[in-house]
């Protein structure tokens, strides 16, 4: 009987110690709108890992790609509603409601995702938007910059013309200005759009080319670099606030980081999206002349004049951020990729 009250008070006692050591312990819901071997899921499941190795297993991140929790279009409110307590969304699928980063979306020649991510970090960390005032931002980060793909080749410019690609944000306006025809529709729904003739290419960073194996329809990839989407990683508030300040000191010390290891994987996975191409699809790649770039650069510069217009509608210092940006853009272009 001694033993049995001696074996109870011992498990008693190691069950309140289990429960006291876990009692610190945090879970997390991580949502996502692309597939999950896409680019931004995989910064997603980078993230998550050393979230959950740098704190030693205290965060637990459970993730959700492909829009399984939350859709692209309601990702921040989603968040803010605390629907999912961590969420990537893409500003420019919610055109308006983020003035300051759509300085991002501009054709400011970007030649890599690295470069322009780095620059979105510092521009976020400089001005703090507004719009993300009801979340906590974890992280920022772009896509590579987005280029032609295309059923028929875009030689030059003027190929473009009546040629109806689908878009998205300001890759619409620019299109529009090269006299081509910009379609809206969601990504998951081109393929079939391509393969029935309703379009005839895209502009978008070239690792759909892999990803969602563009390189099947488009035999055709024509570099410009002409902009590149920004994205962010926010959290929801009051969940922000409830975490252990040696969580949040984890998840701070990885934000600039993050950025740039995203950027880095971005433009790795494009070189490897156009080596697939060519090999596996034989893919033709052009490259605009420098006379024609400055002719395609005369056309869609007057786009950087209207953000100046709006951004200053909006309250915002349009010059200083400009100046700003491509400051940064140089500076970390010198770095190299």
């Amino acid at each position: 009987m001694r033993h049995r009250i001696l074996f109870s008070i011992l498990s008693t006692c190691l069950a309140l110690l289990l429960a006291s050591a876990h009692a610190g312990a945090v879970t997390l819901s991580y949502a996502n709108f692309p597939p999950p071997d896409t680019f931004p899921c995989v910064q997603m499941e980078h993230w998550k890992k050393e979230v959950e190795k740098r704190t030693d297993g205290e965060v637990t991140i459970n993730t959700f790609p492909g829009g399984t929790l939350l859709g692209a279009k309601n990702m921040l409110r989603g968040v803010t509603q605390g629907q999912a307590d961590i969420g990537n969304l893409c500003m420019p699928y919610q055109p308006g409601a983020f003035p300051l980063t759509s300085v991002m979306e501009l054709p400011l020649r970007f030649r890599s995702a690295r470069t322009a991510s780095l620059a979105l970090w510092e521009l976020v960390q400089k001005y703090q938007p507004q719009a993300f005032d009801q979340v906590k931002i974890l992280t920022v980060f772009t896509c590579s910059p987005s280029n032609l793909m295309t059923r028929a080749p875009v030689k030059s410019p003027e190929d473009l013309k009546g040629m109806e690609l689908r878009a998205s944000g300001s890759a619409s306006d620019i299109l529009d200005r090269l006299g081509a025809t910009p379609v809206s529709m969601p990504m998951s729904e081109t393929p079939e759009a391509l393969q029935k003739g309703m379009i005839q290419g895209l502009l978008s960073s070239l690792e759909v080319m892999l990803d969602l194996n563009f390189a099947q329809y488009c035999p055709y990839v024509t570099q410009a670099n002409l902009q590149v989407y920004p994205f962010a990683v926010v959290m929801n508030k009051d969940k922000w606030q409830k975490l252990p300040s040696d969580v949040q000191e984890v998840m701070q010390n990885l934000s600039r980081e993050q950025a740039e290891w995203t950027g880095a994987y971005a433009d790795r996975h494009v070189d490897k999206a156009l080596e697939y191409s060519r090999t596996e699809h034989d893919v033709s790649v052009f490259k605009f002349s420098d006379k024609e770039r400055r002719r395609i650069q005369k056309k869609i510069r007057p786009l950087i004049g209207e953000w100046k217009d709006q951004a200053r509608e909006k309250g915002l210092p349009a010059e200083r951020i400009l100046e700003d940006v491509r400051a940064w853009q140089e500076e970390y272009a010198s770095q190299g990729k």
